[in-house]
């Protein structure tokens, strides 16, 4: 009989991206673990294209502090190797998009005018919201996109793992606005492209960043059945 505390179900319930983290530390034995689980994730052809860098202690605390200083130089970072999103985003996903926005930042008490503590707040992304992890998720540039999509479903078994083990995340694209800066320290092969960023730690439940809850599509936004 499944345990409902800890089925799929509830964890993906649970799942959400926290950007607020208790100083409580992640042992290198559990987060072994978790990636060693997670590589059972979908891979076509079993190409297994995710390489991953994790970062911890005094590594981490050396990493964002060279971040604080580059965030200073370049605040609209760095060329990016890839667009996080379509330049012309278009409806609904602009909609979806600017309603998280809203919503995060109404939680934060920073109006949309305050321009400057918007940008405070978000630099707060390469500071990894406190966690005592952080994870770089790399591919091989020679990769296509079902790769990429592979990707994504080894960073989901991840998160689902993270949260029947009691841990929280934050998966975070923005670090591709620094992937050079990146590069320089964790020195990955040149063959590989960093996808995207992820703090790892347990959830400061009384922060007000952690109370968002974003918003999904009704089913019958995004789904169509025929037959049925």
């Amino acid at each position: 009989m499944t345990d409902k505390a800890n089925s799929v179900t509830q964890a993906m319930l649970s799942r959400r991206s926290v950007r607020a983290f208790t100083q409580q530390p992640v042992g290198g034995d559990v987060i072994r673990r978790l990636l060693s689980t997670a590589a059972r994730a979908p891979s076509g052809g079993n190409l297994q294209p995710w390489q991953i860098f994790v970062v911890g202690g005094d590594e981490l605390t050396r990493l964002k502090a060279i971040m604080r200083e580059r965030v200073r130089e370049a605040p609209r970072g760095e060329e990016p190797e890839y667009a996080v999103y379509p330049e012309e985003l278009v409806s609904p996903y602009r909609d979806y998009r600017f309603q998280l926005g809203e919503d995060l930042y109404a939680e934060l008490g920073i109006p949309r005018e305050d321009k400057a503590g918007r940008m405070a707040w978000f630099a707060q992304n390469y500071q990894f919201f406190d966690a005592p992890l952080a994870l770089f998720c790399y591919v091989d540039r020679r990769m296509g996109p079902p790769q990429w999509s592979d990707l994504g479903m080894f960073l989901q078994s991840l998160m689902l793992l993270l949260r029947e083990e009691g841990l929280d995340s934050c998966a975070q694209e923005c670090w591709s606005l620094y992937h050079r800066t990146l590069a320089d320290f964790l020195e990955p092969p040149e063959e590989l492209m960093l996808f995207t960023g992820m703090s790892i730690g347990y959830a400061d439940t009384d922060a007000p960043a952690n109370r968002l809850r974003s918003r999904r599509a009704a089913l019958d936004e995004f789904a169509r059945f025929r037959g049925i």
